[in-house]
């Protein structure tokens, strides 16, 4: 029975990135909870996938007048307009949050808290001064930058991905720590616009999750491009002048003096926030819910999706996979399924992009199959020849006997799209041979690059 001290839901929501999606027509006669004590829309919306990439949009374009000599063209790159660029991104984004919430908040079968929540007890959770329970709860409050230990950081001013986006100017000198791709994406970002960047990068290259050629490779072009990568290094301590500005001693005996200090070095889940051993949820060591195959937790009525899940992908795309079949398993429990992702591509958007899907080679070779790769340069196809493009490259790691495609990897123009045949070739089953010369390629289409890669696998 309900009270207005301890109200009771049908269903509660805990997050409102792809978590906000569950809710739908068929749910009109619930009683919902939803909970978000950020902004609506979630990492994705307000600083993650959809803002960077317009900013990375701009900062491609001050990269192409700075590069046009290459062509023939003549232009002078005189600076970017960080104010209006960043409030073109948010001016659009920031009214969809704030138009999303009162939306929510305007359905009569729907309250919004915007306190955090934690576990009280099974299937009932504490939000500011309500204690609420429910039948059935979805966990959806995804993850939070991770902040390394280093000495005095907690003592000057650092951004991360939540906050570097909405800066009031663009500074002289960024020091980036990490070396994965939101590192990656806002070292393009504001190099492109005109900053002078510095990343400091644990590993031996850039994307150490993607195949190491690729990875190798984008660290060579951003050295090449000016950008200070400094691999191998670690930030050991942080202090700040009077005047603001950030020194961090390195590990290396050096120091390095910055204006503003982007720190993206991972992220972290928040389920360490929502005492889920209360609720009878079983985490990982991380604190991330372990879920089975349709999304179900441990404890009876309670979902897990998205980056907070595990196992994790922290990609929008398996998020909103992982909400779709979470809607239908909520609506028909006798009937459950589970997220549709045989194969997860991943991108990151910076000059050049990057873009990849399955296994790297090493991995697959550890599979005991027989393994042949294909390499084609983006210089070997006509349309490369526009681009003046001498350093791109896709590669297929495939089975030699069965012909299947196992993984792809590539670094250069439209990348990101360029990946997606493969990925709809290895959803389908589809062999190198099928889709290189069952299907016409477009002349002289930057898509020859996959045509000409399957060629070039090996019997």
């Amino acid at each position: 029975m309900s009270s207005p001290e301890q109200p009771h839901y049908d269903l509660a929501i805990l997050g409102t990135g792809s978590g906000n999606s569950i809710p739908n027509e068929a749910m009109e006669d619930w009683r919902i909870a939803i909970i978000e004590p950020d902004v609506f829309g979630g990492t994705c919306l307000n600083r993650g996938c959809i803002p960077s990439k317009m900013f990375v949009h701009a900062a491609d374009v001050g990269r192409s007048i700075r590069t046009a000599g290459r062509y023939g063209v003549h232009g002078t790159f005189e600076g970017a307009d960080w104010p209006a660029i960043r409030d073109r991104v948010f001016g659009r984004i920031d009214p969809i949050a704030a138009g999303g919430e009162a939306y929510r908040r305007g359905l009569p079968n729907v309250d919004v808290y915007d306190a955090p929540a934690r576990f009280v007890g099974e299937r009932t959770l504490r939000t500011g001064d309500t204690t609420l329970t429910a039948d059935r709860i979805v966990l959806a409050a995804g993850t939070r930058p991770f902040v390394p230990t280093i000495d005095g950081i907690d003592e000057v001013a650092f951004h991360t991905s939540d906050t570097i986006m909405r800066l009031d100017a663009l500074p002289d000198r960024l020091v980036v720590i990490g070396g994965g791709a939101v590192a990656a994406e806002m070292a393009h970002v504001f190099d492109g616009l005109g900053s002078s960047v510095t990343m400091l990068v644990r590993g031996p290259r850039l994307l150490g999750e993607e195949e190491p050629e690729i990875g190798d490779a984008l660290t060579e072009r951003f050295r090449e491009r000016g950008i200070d990568v400094r691999t191998g290094t670690v930030a050991k301590a942080a202090s700040s002048s009077s005047a603001g500005v950030v020194s961090l001693e390195l590990d290396t005996g050096e120091s390095v003096d910055t204006d503003v200090l982007l720190v993206a070095a991972g992220r972290r889940s928040n389920g360490d926030r929502m005492d889920l051993p209360a609720g009878g949820v079983t985490a990982d060591a991380q604190h991330r819910p372990l879920v089975d195959e349709f999304m179900r937790t441990d404890a009876e009525g309670v979902w897990a999706l998205g980056d907070l899940a595990a196992p994790h992908h922290d990609l929008k795309h398996v998020a909103n996979a992982h909400a779709k079949a979470i809607q239908h398993n909520l609506l028909h429990p006798d009937d459950p399924i589970a997220p549709t992702l045989p194969n997860q591509p991943r991108a990151t958007f910076t000059d050049p992009e990057v873009a990849s899907v399955g296994m790297l080679e090493e991995e697959a070779r550890h599979t005991g199959r027989r393994i042949v790769v294909g390499r084609r340069d983006y210089a070997a196809t006509a349309y490369g020849w526009a681009l003046e493009d001498t350093t791109s490259f896709a590669k297929v790691v495939a089975d030699g006997d069965s012909r299947e495609i196992l993984g792809a990897h590539i670094i250069g123009p439209m990348a990101s799209i360029l990946l997606q045949p493969l990925v709809q070739a290895m959803t389908f089953g589809q062999t190198v041979e099928q889709v290189a010369t069952g299907v016409v390629w477009p002349h002289p289409a930057l898509t020859e690059v996959v045509e000409q890669v399957l060629l070039e696998v090996p019997e």
